[in-house]
């Protein structure tokens, strides 16, 4: 057996296993570091950090809490916040208490939380604030079994209560955020107290719970935020956890060393997963979820790796473009040499490390890349804090050739793939063996097969024990001997390199019979148009395909500005004539890579971007297909009145 099988195998039972051996092992190494709330409002943030011990010192007195309040093994604790330090250990806290945490986006509606705290049969909310507290009082009468909520900030509490108990006869009129013994409502900091003063009274209360629970126990319920109907929730045990753990440290991706950038949604199982690789490991995270922050924080933070979704590096990629382009001609003119000169660099470098085991380059080429990164290329990796190792690219696909920029940039990408119900890490690049376009190899102990009709199928300790209440759900996905059904197409190649092609019910079938990628096509035109924020191709059932275009709004300001339509507000730009006409440029050079059934015949540019409050886009940025096409069935109606283009 190798080393890295044994790893895997002789995991620990739970996650709160696992981040007791880690605090026993390190207690006075940083494990996290995080914006002061007293400094975010305005300027720069001034930042705090928690050794290991510091971090279990809460998480244990949050877990003794739960345990004061009630909750038992597998009850289900809700956290409804953004991504901050207290959300991380308030998740711990409630695995070291035996229970298990119902992950619910921010930006999630009063109803549909509601819905997700009832089929998940909560019994505790973790709610960040007032806002997200309102959203529990507005359905109490319809959470019977939900006990108390927790809220991180206590300001305008109160006032929320006192509305909810107006309103509803139901309410919560028996406490405020005092912490008093029959409150429905209490803080974080009360949680803690009740904490510690129960340990002091059971000693042992915590350590009994962790090693009570067992490898099936649950540890989380994860809610699919579904491009299509009502989420299900994702059930998830702590041996899931547990293995993501090892497997993520056996590729060897990341040491002790290293520093996290970390502010992707922990209600999303990408960004839960990253906390088990770094309890495993070891290293420092710095956490903060606000995204309009992440610019003004990667050059203090100066983090060695972080994670991110496609759309960040596009915007990334389009708002470098912009502002080469607002800087004359001769800029922009550089800009688009060092561009191509990184793609090709990139693609060279790696098509002869896959043959030779060296990222080598011809010497003109070579000499090109060094002159670039002088004038570019440098510049772009200072943004991102100057020490930035690896950047991990999930949850939908990147666009190949804003790959290859960044990876000729210094930037190195890593294309990741998994699923909620496998986890989020099935597959990730190798490190310095990372292929652009593809989206790695499997972690170790997880399997891969393609079927017959190109849906890729997995297998592996990070699967999912099934939907919540649903096991006819599950019964359709996972079958009898293990292997899950992903609902993606995709192709590996022979030496274990996953490609992903599409989402199989994503897959357009013309009129004609004929098939199409509609991602295929969208992350061409990604690549082609720095403008653009999304494309959604159109065409099932019709004789040629279509597209609606979304354009990013600062980028197109910023070309409004240069051609004579500067000061106007987004929609009127978007309506011009001059950008229907460049877009058509785009088009036009899009199609000419394309076979001739994929080409895009008519287009529609959107008055405004999609995005998740208009329900457009799920919370992690997938795109809702479905619901983008209903919001907009006038404009594609448009496009086929008649439908005799061919």
């Amino acid at each position: 057996m190798s080393d890295t099988q044994t790893m895997i195998e002789n995991r620990p039972p739970s996650v709160a296993t696992l981040f007791t051996q880690r605090v026993d092992a390190t207690p006075d190494a940083e494990a996290f570091r995080y914006p002061l709330p007293s400094t975010t409002a305005d300027g720069p943030s001034e930042w705090a950090s928690l050794s290991w011990r510091e971090t279990a010192d809460r998480v244990y007195a949050i877990a003794a809490g739960l345990v004061a309040l009630g909750v038992r093994s597998e009850d289900r604790v809700a956290v409804l916040s953004t991504t901050r330090i207290e959300w991380i250990i308030a998740d711990l806290g409630v695995m070291c208490a035996g229970g298990a945490t119902t992950t619910v986006y921010p930006s999630t509606n009063a109803e549909e939380a509601a819905y997700i705290l009832a089929d998940s049969g909560s019994r505790v909310l973790v709610a960040e604030d007032a806002t997200q507290l309102a959203k529990a009082l507005a359905h109490r009468a319809d959470l019977p079994e939900l006990q108390h909520v927790v809220v991180f900030d206590a300001e305008g509490v109160d006032a929320v209560i006192e509305a909810g108990a107006g309103a509803d006869d139901g309410g919560a009129d028996d406490g405020g955020a005092d912490g008093d013994e029959a409150g429905f409502v209490l803080t974080l900091d009360d949680l803690e107290k009740r904490g510690r003063a129960h340990q002091e009274a059971h000693p042992s209360a915590v350590k009994d719970r962790i090693d009570a629970i067992t490898a099936t126990q649950l540890a989380t319920l994860i809610y699919t935020s579904g491009t299509t109907g009502r989420p299900k929730g994702v059930r998830l045990p702590h041996d899931n956890w547990s293995y993501m753990a090892k497997a993520i440290a056996a590729t060897g991706l990341i040491t002790r060393d290293d520093v996290q950038y970390l502010w992707l949604p922990l209600a999303h199982v990408f960004g839960k997963v990253l906390t088990s690789g770094q309890i495993e490991v070891g290293h420092v995270t710095a956490v903060d979820g606000r995204i309009d922050k992440i610019v003004e924080n990667l050059p203090v933070v100066q983090p060695t790796y972080m994670a991110a979704v496609p759309r960040i590096f596009e915007k990334v990629y389009n708002g470098v473009s912009a502002k080469a382009r607002a800087g004359g001609p001769a800029k922009y003119k550089i800009f688009q040499w060092a561009a191509g000169v990184a793609r090709e660099y990139a693609k060279v470098t790696q098509d002869n490390f896959r043959r030779t085991g060296t990222a080598s380059a011809p010497f003109r080429l070579t000499a090109q890349h060094k002159l670039a990164d002088t004038l570019v290329y440098g510049k772009l990796r200072e943004a991102f804090g100057g020490r930035l190792r690896a950047a991990v690219s999930g949850s939908a696909a990147l666009s190949p050739e804003i790959g290859y920029f960044f990876a000729g940039a210094g930037v190195h990408v890593l294309e990741g793939y998994g699923l909620t119900e496998s986890s989020a890490a099935s597959f990730v690049n190798p490190g310095e063996a990372y292929r652009t376009g593809t989206v790695g190899k499997p972690l170790p102990g997880t399997e891969v097969r393609i079927a017959e009709d190109g849906e890729i199928l997995l297998r592996g300790p990070g699967i999912m024990d099934g939907y919540h209440g649903q096991p006819e759900k599950t019964a359709e996905v996972l079958e009898a001997d293990g292997w899950f059904h992903t609902g993606d197409i995709g192709e590996l190649s022979n030496d274990g390199y996953l490609t992903i092609t599409d989402r199989k019910k994503d897959l357009i079938k013309t009129s004609g019979g004929k098939y199409i990628a509609p991602t295929e096509v969208e992350i061409q035109f990604k690549a082609i148009c720095p403008l653009v924020s999304n494309l959604v191709v159109v065409g099932a059932g019709r004789n040629y395909c279509s597209a609606l275009i979304a354009l990013d709004e600062a980028a197109l300001l910023g070309w409004a500005a240069e051609n004579g339509l500067a000061g106007r507000a987004y929609a009127e730009v978007v309506a011009a004539p001059a950008v229907t006409e460049l877009i058509q440029g785009y088009v036009d050079q899009l199609n000419e890579g394309l076979q001739r059934w994929q080409t895009v015949k008519k287009f529609r540019i959107l008055p405004r971007d999609l995005d998740v409050e208009h329900g457009d886009l799920t919370p992690s940025l997938k795109l809702k297909r479905p619901a983008v096409e209903r919001e907009f069935q006038g404009l594609i109606d448009e496009m086929y009145a008649g439908q005799n283009e061919r």
